[in-house]
């Protein structure tokens, strides 16, 4: 059976035509194609990599990206909704995405120059090529200003990269790693790509969340850059302008899974019996339910004017914290609710709540992780850092 959405206030007709079609593409695409194969990949601890060309075929790459380089030119709703729909299926799928889109075609576009322009984003647009962003460090996580990451300038032209990157969604199988180091003190990002010397991406294991995600470290031993790889910008300026495309997407990403987690919460409390009749005639179950519907109808709201202030270029970085802090915890309480509601069933792979929990654990730190977000609305709103 497709899946139906959760739309209580009729924010369909706030969107048009063509965002419709594009949420409806990436709705189908999960019920036929994800669905029935994402819990045994994330039993498995793989990803489910056969599925990447389907996703560049119905335009899940570079979906804000211009047209002129392969991409849908839409904005940004348009990509929270494809967000929303992959995350859904699971958050392996809508981080990969995420990566592809915000992470890497964005820096390369708003930065890059024309000829690193035109030798990546075709091909990422169309799965070609693989990318990855490489800006969290092993002892520098919510700190970047803090990374030991470093460029120099070689005498003949072009940079040297040493230092190494931890926790890089698709850094083992990515063809090209976009790579943030101080150069001369000063924060740089860097195009590095597969087969440079020195530049390795093993895989990080051991994980009980984002299981179906490909999670990596990036090596960097005396890694040679050309030139022309040197992206235009300088500053934290750079890595956190990708950060706000990124956490964006996973503001919208999350309602999917808090809708998913919604819906198998109905249907079981509909058809599990207790005392002599359903529990959802219940008034705890009720009430359960109803802050679960309470709390995604809320989020739709908040997100969706979120993207129209981005759409329009009046926004604030601000906001987007707002809408990633407030998302991914509403999320994730509604799939911890949902596992109560589904009893001790909650845990069995044959309903997706301890998947979408698991994977929300991840959700709700990377990107910035809750506290974070809520200092960078404090200091918003005193005037007053907390961070240091």
């Amino acid at each position: 059976m497709s899946f139906k959405g959760v739309d209580f206030f009729e924010l369909d007709s706030l969107y048009s035509e063509e965002e419709l079609m594009i949420r409806d593409s990436v709705r189908d695409f999960v019920d036929t194609d994800v669905m029935p194969v994402i819990e045994q990949h994330y039993l498995d601890g793989t990803f489910p990599e056969d599925l990447t060309q389907k996703m560049a075929d119905i335009g899940l790459f570079g979906i804000k990206t211009n047209e002129k380089y392969g991409g849908a030119g839409a904005g940004y709703c348009a990509y929270g909704l494809a967000m929303q729909e992959l995350e859904r299926g699971d958050s392996a799928l809508r981080s990969f995405a995420s990566v592809q889109n915000s992470l890497v075609m964005f820096p390369i576009e708003s930065y890059g120059s024309d000829a690193i322009k035109e030798k990546w984003l075709p091909k990422l647009a169309t799965a070609q090529a693989i990318g990855c962003f490489g800006l969290t460090e092993p002892d520098h996580g919510s700190n970047p200003a803090g990374m030991l990451s470093v460029a120099k300038k070689l005498d003949g032209g072009g940079y040297v990269l040493n230092g190494t990157k931890m926790w890089i969604t698709n850094g083992t199988i990515a063809d090209v790693a976009v790579v943030w180091a101080k150069l001369d003190g000063v924060v740089n990002g860097f195009i590095v790509e597969k087969g440079m010397g020195g530049f390795s991406a093993p895989m990080m294991k051991g994980k009980h969340s984002l299981r179906a995600s490909i999670t990596s470290e990036l090596v960097l031993d005396n890694v040679e850059v050309p030139e022309e790889n040197r992206l235009n910008i300088s500053g934290l300026k750079g890595p956190l302008s990708c950060l706000t495309q990124a956490r964006f997407g996973i503001a919208y990403g999350v309602i999917g899974a808090a809708m998913q987690v919604y819906e198998s919460s109905v249907n079981y409390t509909k058809s599990r019996k207790q005392f002599g009749k359903p529990i959802a005639g219940f008034q705890l179950i009720q009430q359960k339910l109803v802050k679960m519907l309470t709390d995604i109808s809320n989020s739709q709201l908040a997100v969706q004017r979120v993207g129209r202030m981005l759409e329009s270029g009046k926004y604030r970085p601000q906001h987007v914290s707002f809408v990633k802090r407030h998302n991914c915890n509403m999320a994730l309480d509604a799939a911890r609710v949902a596992r109560d509601i589904h009893g001790a069933n909650g845990i069995l792979a044959e309903y997706p709540i301890m998947r979408h929990a698991n994977n929300l654990e991840s959700v709700i730190t990377y990107e910035g992780t809750h506290d974070i977000h809520t200092l960078i609305l404090g200091l918003d709103i005193t005037g007053i850092s907390a961070f240091e």
